[in-house]
C-alpha cells in the first residue's frame, strides 16, 4: 500500500489517480468526524465535499507531518463552520414549522398522520427538554440550538470546557432514559 505522503506528492505532480485514492482512503473517516457536529447526511455529504475540495487546494501547503490528522483537522473546521454559518432559529419555530421540514425532505404533506406523528415526536422533544434541571438545559440548548462551541459556552457560563462536555454528556443520557421511558 503506498503511503499518505507519496501519495500527495504524487498528486502535487497532477496525479488526480492520487488524489482519488486519498478521497477513498479518507472519506469514511471524514464522514464520521463531520457527523459528530451535523445530524443530516445530505449536509454531512455537501461538507465532506468542500473538505475533500480544500485539503486538495491545501496540498502545497502540507507539511509531510501526520496527513490523517491534517485531514481530520480540516474536516472538523468545515463542519464547525457549517454549524456557525447556518442560520440561527427560535426553537419555537425550529420545533413548529413541520411544513417546511416536510417539503425540504421531499415528503407528501398529504398524509396528516405523518404531520401528526412528527408533531408529537417534537413536542416530546421539547416537553423533555424542558424537564431537564437548568444546568443540563441550558448547555443543551447553547450547542444543538445555538451552534457554540465548548469554550464559548464554558466562557459564558463560567466554568471549564470539561464541565461543559460533562454537562452535554449528562444532558445525553437524561435526555435518552426519558425518551425509552414515555414509550420512543
Amino acid at each position: 500500500m503506498v503511503c499518505d505522503e507519496q501519495l500527495v506528492q504524487r498528486s502535487l505532480a497532477g496525479d488526480e489517480d492520487a488524489f482519488r485514492e486519498i478521497v477513498d482512503r479518507y472519506k469514511a473517516y471524514v464522514f464520521a468526524i463531520i457527523l459528530n457536529f451535523v445530524n443530516e447526511q445530505y449536509e454531512a455529504e455537501n461538507i465532506a465535499q468542500e473538505v475533500f475540495l480544500q485539503i486538495y487546494r491545501s496540498l502545497p501547503q502540507y507539511r509531510f507531518q501526520s496527513f490523517k490528522s491534517w485531514v481530520g483537522k480540516i474536516a472538523a473546521n468545515k463542519a464547525i463552520d457549517w454549524r456557525r454559518s447556518r442560520r440561527r432559529e427560535p426553537l419555537e419555530e425550529l420545533l413548529t414549522d413541520f411544513d417546511r421540514i416536510l417539503r425540504d425532505r421531499g415528503e407528501s404533506l398529504a398524509d396528516p398522520e405523518k404531520i401528526w406523528l412528527q408533531k408529537e415526536k417534537q413536542r416530546r422533544i421539547r416537553e423533555i427538554c424542558a424537564g431537564l434541571p437548568e444546568v443540563y438545559s441550558r448547555a443543551v440548548v447553547k450547542f444543538y440550538l445555538e451552534g457554540k462551541s465548548y469554550q464559548e459556552i464554558a466562557s459564558e457560563e463560567g466554568t471549564t470546557v470539561k464541565t461543559v462536555e460533562s454537562r452535554l454528556y449528562r444532558a445525553r443520557h437524561l435526555f435518552r432514559e426519558r425518551w425509552e421511558e414515555g414509550g420512543s
